[in-house]
């Protein structure tokens, strides 16, 4: 998602000039402003038994009723019991949709709903396969980020859901787990009018008098928050992605409002050189047998990287290419997130962080590393709190650009080839998985054959904050010594290598790489030459404030 809560000033500032925008907050490179907290997930939301039942698919049938703001829902779930001593099946729903019909393998049954639990009585020894099925309509309750959203603009109706982190549940009956993945076959009813679209292949779409239904099917596993629905009064276009071997292409399809199509052509016309680069990057896009989309949806914080199709907030589609950063945020989500997702909401890092890397690492590609640096400045701060390991704010600035130089200051650390081989190697690994913060950690030691435990430690489970390092120089008897002491309070001892820029008095240069592991060190250079300048971490690699006390020739 792009949640960053990042105040894109240059950039609002020539929106609001050249389309009268106003200016507020882009988050999640724009995800959110929230403080959304572990602590605001309702008590016990996934129950013990949550993780002892395996979800295969989800069959969705969705009729909209944009007017009356009403959803009816026909759903089944098909599943398995991983611990047959279970005595019900828990599911997340919210209890204000109310159900006319719930079956368990195909005989009625009884259940108990209660705030987000739905609870069906389980006493099935003969088979570990289970199918429930519920029939049910109500408004869906506007929670989180909005969840589901029966909106409207210019007259025209969008309906549209943010199910992340815990939402999907507000709409439909599931296994609300990220790491529970399944396949997805859903289909959206609304208006004649009305184009509706979802993750994976269009099936079909077939019209009934004044109602049309889309069928969409995705036959690549799918965590429960990535399942989308967008309809609205949708212009289309589209344009290929060719595969990395030349024998598959793929759509790339857009859903924009009628009066932004234009702009939104101009806009989007980049997406199939991001695709080429992060499949080189990283590995192939990940869902390439079905598509990738953008929809424009209402949410106006930024967007969501909803699997194979990702919203676009309507406010980042202006016909001046000012949001490529948000385009390829999304859309490596799609490596990292989607493809390769979270074990828990405490791992989001690993989908947040390396989406935020990604945008630098986009501009890298255009621009060589002289626009990586300024991408990597541009997600500098000086107030990270918490640990990015399980965040105190999922979608904060902890999570999003420090996560950011935590990837960049691994690789400054294992070396560029390397660091590409984990990512590779990585995404291969956990590709339509789900992966935790030990299980990368794993895979970064095993790929460079260096313990890395002290890395992790410090920048993602244990410590807080950024480096501080004072310093501090002199040169004597064709020595100069370099006076390191770490200052800061989030973590005791850093260690890390750093670059020293020495800049003599012929105005020749060189570089020296030292590490450092000790609060307060001394280094000594022998020189044959007088140094007149010393720059310390000169192509910031670090995320670390550096305070020159003195200098002494």
């Amino acid at each position: 998602m792009n949640k960053k809560i990042k105040l894109y000033l240059p950039i609002l500032i020539l929106a609001f000039l050249f389309t009268g925008w106003q200016i507020g907050t882009a988050s999640k490179n724009v995800k959110g402003a929230s403080n959304y907290t572990l602590d605001n997930v309702p008590e016990n939301y996934a129950s013990p038994n949550q993780f002892k039942i395996n979800i295969l698919k989800y069959y969705l049938n969705i009729d909209l009723f944009p007017e009356e703001k009403l959803l009816q829902g026909d759903v089944t779930i098909t599943g398995v019991v991983l611990d047959k001593t279970i005595k019900q099946i828990d599911l997340n729903f919210y209890d204000n949709m109310k159900i006319s019909l719930l079956t368990l393998n195909g005989e009625k049954s009884s259940y108990e709903e209660k705030g987000t639990r739905l609870s069906i009585p389980y006493f099935n020894t003969k088979s570990d396969t289970f199918n429930i099925r519920v029939v049910y309509e109500g408004t869906p309750k506007r929670v989180g980020f909005s969840s589901f959203v029966f909106g409207e603009i210019n007259g025209m109706s969008c309906t549209y859901n943010l199910n992340e982190p815990n939402y999907a549940s507000t709409w439909f009956p599931c296994n609300d787990i990220p790491s529970d993945k399944a396949l997805l076959d859903i289909k959206i009813t609304n208006d004649s009018s009305e184009v509706s679209a979802s993750n994976g292949l269009l099936m079909g779409v077939t019209t009934n008098g004044s109602r049309r239904t889309y069928h969409w099917k995705s036959d690549y596993p799918i965590s429960t928050y990535l399942i989308c629905l967008f309809s609205s009064d949708y212009k289309t276009f589209s344009q290929e992605y060719i595969s990395q071997n030349k024998q598959d292409t793929m759509s790339i399809d857009y859903y924009v409002f009628p009066n932004q199509l234009e702009d939104a052509k101009i806009d989007f016309q980049d997406h199939p050189d991001m695709i080429n680069f992060f499949a080189k990057t990283f590995g192939e896009y990940p869902f390439i047998k079905e598509k990738y989309g953008v929809a424009e949806f209402l949410w106006q914080l930024g967007a969501m990287e909803t699997q194979t199709l990702t919203g676009i907030g309507s406010n980042f589609i202006g016909g001046y290419k000012l949001f490529g950063d948000v385009y390829a945020h999304e859309l490596s989500h799609h490596w990292w997130g989607d493809a390769v997702g979270p074990e828990t909401w405490k791992d989001i890092w690993l989908n947040e962080g390396f989406a935020s890397y990604c945008e630098a690492l986009y501009k890298e590609h255009i621009g060589g590393f002289n626009a990586l640096r300024a991408a990597m400045l541009s997600k500098y701060r000086d107030n990270f709190y918490g640990t990015l390991y399980n965040p105190k704010d999922l979608f904060g600035q902890t999570v999003y650009e420090k996560g950011a130089w935590v990837l960049h200051m691994l690789r400054h650390e294992v070396g560029d080839s390397t660091f590409f081989k984990i990512l590779r190697t990585y995404y291969q690994t956990y590709k339509y998985k789900n992966a935790s913060t030990r299980d990368f950690e794993n895979i970064c030691e095993k790929v460079s054959g260096k313990n890395l435990e002290q890395f992790f430690n410090q920048w993602v489970f244990d410590g807080s904050g950024i480096l501080n390092v004072d310093y501090s120089w002199e040169t004597d008897n064709n020595n100069l010594t370099l006076n390191l002491a770490q200052t800061q309070t989030g973590y005791n001892v850093y260690q890390f290598p750093l670059d020293i820029k020495i800049v003599y008095t012929d105005n020749s240069e060189e570089i020296k790489t030292i590490f450092v592991n000790q609060r307060q060190q001394n280094f000594v250079f022998p020189m044959t030459k007088t140094p007149a300048v010393i720059k310390v971490d000169p192509y910031n690699w670090l995320l670390a404030e550096f305070d020159e006390h003195k200098k002494n020739n």
